[in-house]
């Protein structure tokens, strides 16, 4: 399978000044949180807009990145593309942004450290593409594989409230904690003492969180797709999880294409 069809990727700056600024560090410090707008230009979210149609235009196939899909909510016989994971190994270009740009650079002042690239994925979020409940990304077992992790959640599409954009915990302070059991949602007595506000973004914009924020979508009830990238990393000194990571996940709940007929997958976080 190509990883990137003969598309050389950009030549993402690897050095000069710090991405983020004091203040948004500090942010980030005090809520777990921070908000980079216009992070990167028109011309590269077009670029990368371009990579997502062409992941998009490939063959599913065993072993290759990972595609879900998920009945629309407006038309239950139809099957929307939800998101794809695991394709910076498939994607030279996007390995490069993932690890080799301001972007894993803002992650590292964020973590203060040296970083790995712990997973990634495009959400695509469809014109009756459903949303996902209120949760942090620690509860989906990631504590097997560090304490924290910075996630970067990079907008390609105006996201609004009626297209679902994200929904982040507002008056919770730095959670260094769960709020809920593992695998499952965070519930309405689970949200008492804060907030839930929604959380508009325009392309280019980055949102930064760590994975104890709660967060969540509503459904997209628009004529119009909302996608959005994710790059999750760690810490240098908790290692390279990335493999272990991937392996556990393809065992419990794998892409689609491998799946096998008459069983069972449910996702829960």
């Amino acid at each position: 399978m190509p990883r990137s069809a003969g598309k050389n990727p950009p030549a993402w700056p690897e050095e000069g000044p710090l991405p983020l600024a004091a203040g948004q560090v500090a942010a980030f410090d005090a809520k777990g949180w921070a908000f980079a707008p216009a992070f990167f230009a028109p011309a590269e979210i077009a670029v990368m807009s371009g990579w997502i149609d062409e992941l998009l235009a490939r063959p599913e196939t065993p072993g290759a990145h990972w595609v879900y899909h998920q009945p629309s909510l407006v038309d239950p016989s139809r099957a929307l593309v939800q998101r794809i994971e695991n394709f910076c190994p498939h994607h030279d270009a996007f390995d490069a942004l993932a690890r080799r740009s301001k972007m894993s650079r803002a992650a590292e002042q964020i973590l203060k450290s040296p970083v790995r690239l712990f997973k990634e994925k495009i959400n695509f979020k469809e014109p009756g593409g459903a949303g996902f409940e209120l949760h942090q990304d620690q509860q989906a077992g990631w504590s097997r594989y560090a304490p924290l992790f910075v996630t970067a959640m990079v907008c390609i599409d105006p996201a609004t409230i009626e297209n679902g954009c994200l929904e982040v915990a507002d008056g919770l302070g730095r959670l260094d904690r769960l709020i809920a059991d593992e695998w499952r949602p965070i519930d309405e007595r689970e949200t008492e003492g804060f907030s839930v506000r929604a959380f508009p973004t325009a392309p280019g914009d980055v949102v930064f969180f760590d994975s104890f924020v709660p967060h969540a979508s509503k459904v997209n009830t628009t004529s119009s797709r909302r996608r959005m990238l994710f790059f999750s990393y760690n810490s240098l000194e908790h290692g390279d999880q990335r493999d272990a990571y991937h392996a556990a996940k393809r065992a419990s709940f794998p892409p689609d294409i491998e799946r096998r007929p008459g069983s069972e997958y449910k996702f829960r976080v």
